[in-house]
């Protein structure tokens, strides 16, 4: 695999053994149409002249674009079978695809907006953000992954397959979520969307939210599938975390996090 680099923008797919099935460079913005129907082992590679600034990426014609941080050479490849059911059926299918990738505008990451959102973040991503992991996710599966909790999917209703992802603790009273944003950002205003698939789910009452600043908020959340505002006052901060998550005396072991959006600029 010999990918063109210099100061271009590039994008390129690759199967199993590297090599490359198609690839398009350019300055500021590129724009990749590929003709074919990928296979297990298949990636997507994004490659940037610039790293540790942003760039609006749109890796299919399916998934949101989204504004991330890179710090890196994007490697993502393309998921199959089981890591399959906590995206869109239509995502990264059929036989034509559509990828963009443009350096953002000066006043992009400027504007007051959710920095928590990443269409599809990847276990072990440090190549772009944010990125959410967490010490615990429900049996290991993809539907309860921490990375659910930032794909920009609210639907909070059930439980399970696409669009019904989420972050599952199992059971785990000790389960701790983080969200790294690989640079400091300002904060001011967090949003949750607890899953409300009741009487199958419970819900928290009350939440610890650590910041990477030494400081904390506790809050208290109520039962609803909801938006849940909670308000504070500005953190100049690099990551938090969720934890000691109280559920309610609710029957029901299975609480769990449908969405957090984290409101700021840089």
């Amino acid at each position: 695999m010999n990918l063109q680099t210099g100061n271009n923008i590039t994008i390129a797919i690759t199967d199993g053994n590297n090599r490359i099935l198609s690839e398009k460079s350019g300055t500021g913005e590129v724009n990749l149409v590929y003709d074919g129907i990928y296979k297990e082992g298949d990636k997507i590679i994004v490659k940037v002249p610039e790293k540790n600034t942003f760039y609006n990426i749109k890796l299919d014609d399916a998934v949101d674009k989204c504004l991330l941080f890179v710090t890196d050479d994007i490697i993502y490849t393309i998921p199959f079978g089981e890591k399959r059911i906590n995206i869109s059926p239509k995502a990264y299918a059929g036989n034509r695809h559509v990828l963009n990738v443009r350096k953002a505008y000066d006043f992009e990451p400027r504007q007051y907006r959710n920095l928590a959102l990443n269409t599809f973040d990847f276990h072990g991503n440090t190549a772009c953000y944010p990125h959410a992991s967490a010490n615990v996710e429900t049996r290991g599966e993809s539907v309860f992954a921490a990375l659910n909790a930032i794909d920009g999917c609210t639907v909070s209703h059930s439980h399970g397959e696409w669009p019904f992802q989420s972050w599952g603790i199992n059971q785990n009273p000790d389960a701790v979520f983080k969200l790294e944003f690989g640079r400091s950002i300002t904060t001011d205003k967090i949003i949750l969307y607890t899953r409300a698939d009741y009487p199958h789910d419970n819900w928290w009452k009350n939440i610890t939210i650590n910041f990477s600043d030494g400081s904390s908020i506790n809050s208290d959340l109520i039962k609803t599938g909801d938006a849940q505002i909670i308000a504070f006052e500005k953190r100049k901060i690099r990551w938090l975390t969720l934890s000691r998550l109280i559920k309610s005396d609710e029957q029901s072991p299975f609480p769990a996090l449908t969405q957090i959006e984290v409101y700021g600029a840089e």
